[in-house]
């Protein structure tokens, strides 16, 4: 593998970290509006977690992410680009021939089954972290912690390595399922859109698009592909969320139907504003990141070639 291919990689680690600065505090009120309880809209849960828990609250669980996203998204750009680039290469001989939809749908489809390989444990991880709404520490550590609330565990690598102890690799990867059925159309409604706002918002002979259009398209794809990706995202959320306290769900079907049962049609769209809001701001951080870091690094390449 080239240069060039690795630069892919690169590129998407540091829109993967841009993302999670930007994101990080909306994806926790997603996280309480889809799995926990009593929090009410988005306003009231954004106050409530405020109140209770200050700015801190919002950036619970964030070490993770930060550490693990980047390298989540480097793959998934790489797998992505790369893929496109192979398809060009097979089907005219040029690995630069822009991507028709077929390969924009085929190379997305992949970077969304390689994105749940590398996806569902940080998202447990995070989500766990996410639903406890009182530090570890505030708690008496002889108490059972048998109730929702009770803080169980002290960090990201503890929440890793207690879930691994008690649940072994299925625990790890609780709600695979789930991510699987957002993440594959989930993210073809994310590079597809992009690639096509891009190509359609650059002037005819331009080589790469301007860093405005990168923004509006990055954030639009963004909106669109959380806005559709809701309904599994919630179900996603409960099932790694619920092996804190109780095993309520046996997989994502009986999640689904217990979900429905009790709230109605309008549980899977929960959280549905905070997720289109956020992922506008969010997707836009992770292209323009991936975008300007990627057109750096090539220009570095050209600079200091012979």
């Amino acid at each position: 593998m080239g240069s060039l291919q690795l630069q892919d990689f690169a590129a998407g680690w540091v829109g993967g970290a841009v993302s999670v600065f930007v994101g990080h505090p909306l994806d926790t009120i997603k996280t309480r509006l889809q799995a926990g309880q009593g929090y009410g809209n988005t306003l009231s849960c954004l106050l409530t977690v405020y109140r209770n828990e200050s700015v801190a609250g919002f950036f619970k669980g964030m070490s993770f992410p930060l550490a693990s996203v980047a390298v989540y998204s480097s793959v998934v750009f790489g797998v992505f680009s790369n893929t496109q680039r192979l398809l060009g290469q097979l089907r005219h001989g040029d690995p630069a021939q822009p991507p028709a939809l077929p390969d924009m749908l085929l190379a997305s489809t992949l970077a969304g089954f390689v994105s749940v390989g590398i996806g569902t444990p940080v998202d447990l991880v995070k989500i766990r972290l996410q639903m406890q709404t009182q530090p570890r520490t505030a708690a008496d550590p002889k108490l059972k912690p048998a109730v929702p609330g009770f803080p169980v565990y002290r960090g990201p690598v503890h929440c890793f390595r207690t879930v691994l102890q008690k649940e072994g690799l299925p625990g790890i990867y609780r709600g695979a399922g789930a991510m699987l059925l957002r993440d594959v159309p989930g993210y073809c409604l994310y590079f597809i859109p992009y690639t096509l706002l891009c190509d359609w918002s650059t002037p005819e002979g331009g080589l790469s698009p301007s860093p405005s259009s990168v923004w509006l398209a990055g954030g639009a794809a963004g909106a669109i592909s959380w806005a559709v990706a809701t309904p599994m995202d919630v179900v996603k959320s409960r099932i790694q969320a619920d092996g804190v306290y109780l095993n309520k769900y046996r997989g994502t079907l009986d999640c689904i139907l217990q979900s429905y049962h009790s709230e109605g049609f309008k549980v899977f769209f929960r959280g549905i504003t905070v997720n289109t809001v956020r992922g506008f701001p969010v997707s836009s951080a992770t292209f323009l990141g991936y975008e300007l870091s990627l057109k750096a690094m090539r220009r570095g390449q050209t600079e200091t070639s012979p």
